[in-house]
């Protein structure tokens, strides 16, 4: 699947950040419709009012495995997945409440993947195989030390999103894994690192270039492409190459 056009989307998380972007990105690019998830219905106001039906609002928690499942029964056309929605503390391991973070962590971040990936993946077989695009991090990568428990959890949502690139192939479904630096969102101010933020609408721009040209890694910002550049190598020759564990 080389484009957005005419396709059917869900985005996790759509009701601000990152997803929202995406969404109205995708929806410009040319997406059919797109299901737009996020754990409290109201707050998809906005979007449903400047888009009314190609947007079509739908609950999922991940914290909620139910709400899962449930979107996937309704939801049975969907062709490109943007699990997008994450959840991020800022502990450090010396941190009084590190095991805590990492724990809610976990159960967002990669636990939640998993559910999205087990759920759907279905749906995206059944309408020709499709795309499952993994919103990761740099701090997939490389762990920041005061978001150390957030980074973990990342490191191993990009652990799990490589194992379904392997899995999901031979049903024809594409996996990307995006890493995005810092940016521009109330999750980054929050952490406090809105003064080095890049502009949100950089993630679609590279989601969509990343469709076309067919790659796995996708790195939006200028923190990111860095990280790209250092990573290439292994990503090429280690995590991209048909190794097996024998």
């Amino acid at each position: 699947m080389k484009t957005i056009q005419d396709r059917v989307v869900l985005v996790t998380g759509a009701n601000r950040g990152i997803g929202k972007v995406i969404t109205e990105a995708f929806l410009r690019a040319g997406a059919a419709k797109i299901y737009v998830a996020a754990r409290n219905l109201e707050s998809l106001s906005s979007l449903l009012n400047e888009y009314g039906d190609r947007v079509v609002p739908i609950q999922i928690d991940l914290n909620r495995p139910e709400t899962i499942v449930a979107a996937a029964a309704l939801a049975g056309d969907v062709e490109i997945l943007v699990n997008n929605a994450g959840m991020l503390k800022t502990e450090s391991p010396l941190s009084i409440d590190a095991v805590e973070a990492l724990q809610a962590e976990m159960e967002v971040n990669v636990y939640g993947l998993m559910r999205v990936a087990q759920a759907f993946s279905p749906v995206l077989k059944a309408n020709g195989g499709g795309v499952l695009v993994q919103l990761n991090s740099v701090a997939s990568i490389k762990n920041f030390s005061d978001l150390a428990t957030y980074s973990a959890s990342k490191a191993a949502a990009y652990s799990i999103t490589q194992a379904l690139r392997e899995k999901l192939q031979d049903q024809g479904t594409r996996v990307l894994s995006v890493h995005p630096g810092p940016i521009d969102t109330d999750m980054a101010r929050d952490a406090g690192i809105g003064d080095i933020a890049e502009p949100a609408t950089l993630v679609p721009e590279a989601i969509l270039e990343a469709l076309s040209a067919g790659a796995f890694h996708v790195f939006p910002d200028s923190m990111a492409k860095h990280f790209g550049d250092a990573y290439e190598s292994f990503a090429t020759n280690i995590v991209e190459a048909n190794l097996s564990e024998g």
